[in-house]
């Protein structure tokens, strides 16, 4: 068995070692030192704008910058969030009423930072108590992502950054939806009496 594999063994060395010769004795191509005749046309405008913010939209940051004294209130909101570029931090209200346990709370922050950082948003969600949750990110401009985010999530009540409060439109303030659920809680109570 031996005296077979020498043959086959000796060839494919003879041939490795002509396939190194006939590479090794090549030609090479003289590349000149003067190089201000070559066309370089291999960038394309993707390759130009590599890099580049996408947070700004076409025109952001070409010209004056927007007039604010004459922007509405929500305009004026989403303006000042969109400048919003450092670490941010917040805390979302969950929705009132729904009885959680700690699992619950720590799975929905542990989900819901699962799901932005799939969308390329790093936000970190943590319990804080049975209805709240508290959000850290390291890049502030991507907060109306999160905001839009937050506010399509059936859990969250209402988002709050700073002294800014978010909330679906139509939704009153939560103080007052848990007054009156405290008023149906007195009022169940005191029938069962």
């Amino acid at each position: 068995m031996a005296r077979v594999a020498w043959p086959g063994a000796l060839a494919a060395a003879f041939l490795l070692c002509a396939a190194a010769g006939v590479a090794l004795g090549a030609k090479r191509v003289p590349i000149p030192d003067d190089l201000r005749d070559v066309v370089d046309d291999e960038e394309d405008d993707e390759w130009r704008n590599w890099g580049a913010s996408h947070s700004r939209g076409p025109g952001r940051g070409d010209g004056p910058p927007p007039d604010l004294s004459r922007m509405d209130p929500p305009a004026l909101q989403a303006e000042l969030l969109r400048g919003q570029t450092g670490p941010s931090f917040g805390f979302v209200k969950l929705r009132p009423g729904t009885p959680r346990s700690r699992e619950d709370v720590v799975g929905i922050a542990t989900r819901w930072s699962n799901v932005l950082r799939t969308g390329s948003v790093e936000a970190k969600f943590v319990a804080v108590d049975f209805g709240t949750l508290m959000f850290t990110m390291e890049r502030g401009r991507d907060i109306l992502e999160l905001k839009e985010f937050i506010l399509s999530q059936a859990e969250a009540y209402e988002f709050k950054i700073g002294d800014k409060v978010f909330r679906r439109p139509g939704d009153p303030p939560l103080d007052q939806v848990i007054e009156k659920l405290q008023k149906e809680k007195s009022h169940k109570s005191k029938e069962e009496l």
